[in-house]
């Protein structure tokens, strides 16, 4: 099963917005299969759902705030195509893997200006 990798960032604090992620995940019936924080602005998601879901999943997304790459907004748009197609083809159980790697921007600038010791921090 191939996964898709999606990019995505946001300026909001990392508290605020997992537990909101995390709602937009089982909203849609997605399974988290991994969470991780992979540096200190970055999170990465693995999840599995069913294709006829994504849409549920791009909408919550955006809705959550998160800021998509173009990329990943083209393969999310991908997969809705690909779901309209599979339920006309009676395949509507088919599962996908998403990868969603988040940067926190607010953290990294803030480690930067205390990184550089800028009067600024």
């Amino acid at each position: 099963m191939n996964t898709h990798d999606l990019h995505g960032y946001s300026y909001e604090d990392r508290q605020g917005v997992l537990p909101i992620l995390t709602k937009a995940f089982t909203h849609c019936g997605g399974w988290v299969l991994d969470r991780k924080t992979t540096s200190a602005s970055t999170m990465e998601f693995k999840l599995e759902i069913q294709l006829r879901s994504i849409m549920e999943l791009y909408s919550s997304l955006v809705a959550s705030g998160i800021e998509l790459t173009r990329i990943a907004h083209a393969t999310l748009t991908d997969l809705c195509t690909c779901r309209q197609h599979v339920d006309r083809a009676g395949e509507p159980n088919q599962v996908v893997c998403i990868r969603l790697e988040l940067n926190f921007l607010e953290d990294v600038t803030l480690h930067s200006l205390l990184m550089t010791g800028s009067g600024m921090a």
